[in-house]
């Protein structure tokens, strides 16, 4: 393969990384992305069967967690760090301990500012890639140094900002504001996707539900089921006081747009949704009344494949879909 910056920055064989997802992707998942060329990465709540508040606890599962990958891989691996703000600080600080400790070689940060961890996980020898959602924010992102930007589209699944940017227009505004490599996600599910963002000036892709909905990850099986038979417009934008998510839709997403629209309180906002968590969703499989985080691409997902799978399509068709968008240009 031709030079990649993201391939050469952290050792993987192709530019695709796996993007961390709450309750989802864990040590197998995350070991099986990185088993087969591209980076897996270790997401929030990864391997846990109950919520906690304890921090020490979230500090130790992830620990566990991070052992788990090793014992699965020798290929590099990411871990996801929400930042917060507030009392998630004490969290995210905990983890950062956390993967120092470990050795951990490469860390995505995200939900907050880029200046909070860099520094002293460069301090470490780790490489950080940063989530932003503005070419603003990826310009503040590489002056505070951090080693590669994450933008995501409005098409993505999860938590994102606010912004109604699509991939398409996001992903050339960012590689154009900085000089350090973009990786670019939200709508990417096969090839066409892939070659699409590296076309729009990125580095590599940043992919979510596409495995989301293999094998190896931990989502419930009945979400992985609902999505497959999901289609066309089959998420909704749900907007939160903190941050816009996107889900499938179903009771849970009707009944919060529902309140918001009449005028609930934040309380009452905020007491429904942690009673309807993702953990309710992609945990424990209720998939009527728990939040299942996944992008627009779930129209698209009409089988549950290995992680190795989704890659080794993805690379083996590549150069196909090349071929075709070349064969449409005019001589």
């Amino acid at each position: 393969m031709v030079k990649n910056r993201i391939c050469e920055l952290v050792g993987i064989r192709y530019p695709i990384i796996q993007a961390p997802m709450n309750w989802v992707s864990g040590a197998t998942l995350t070991a099986a992305v990185s088993n087969a060329g591209g980076l897996g990465t270790l997401g929030p709540n990864a391997g846990a069967d109950t919520i906690t508040g304890d921090v020490q606890l979230t500090g130790e599962r992830l620990r566990e967690q991070i052992k788990k990958v090793r014992s699965l891989t020798r290929q590099p691996f990411a871990v996801n760090i929400p930042i917060g703000a507030g009392d998630g600080l004490h969290y995210s600080k905990k983890c950062v301990e956390v993967v120092i400790e470990e050795a951990v070689t490469i860390v995505i940060t995200s939900v907050g500012g880029p200046n909070v961890y860099t520094k002293v996980l460069h301090d470490a020898g780790i490489t950080v890639f940063h989530a932003i959602s503005t070419a603003k924010h990826a310009k503040k992102a590489e002056e505070t140094g951090v080693d590669a930007v994450i933008c995501e589209g409005f098409e993505a699944g999860g938590h994102k900002g606010f912004t109604e940017l699509t991939t398409l227009v996001l992903t050339p505004m960012v590689a154009d504001a900085v000089k350090i490599p973009v990786i670019a996600g939200g709508g990417i599910g096969d090839a066409r996707g892939v070659l699409a963002v590296l076309a729009l000036g990125a580095d590599a892709a940043y992919v979510g539900t596409r495995f989301l909905i293999t094998q190896e990850s931990e989502s419930n099986q009945l979400v992985k089921e609902a999505i497959v038979r999901a289609e066309d417009v089959c998420t909704v934008s749900v907007p939160k006081e903190y941050m816009l998510a996107r889900d499938l839709q179903n009771t849970f997403t009707k009944t919060y747009l529902e309140m918001r629209s009449a005028g609930k309180s934040n309380d009452e906002l905020e007491s429904y949704l942690e009673g309807h968590s993702q953990y309710r969703g992609h945990h424990l499989g209720d998939v009527e009344n728990g939040e299942m985080a996944c992008g627009q691409v779930a129209g698209l997902i009409r089988q549950i494949p290995t992680a190795a799978e989704v890659v080794e399509e993805i690379m083996n068709k590549i150069s196909s879909v090349l071929k075709t968008v070349i064969q449409k240009l005019p001589n």
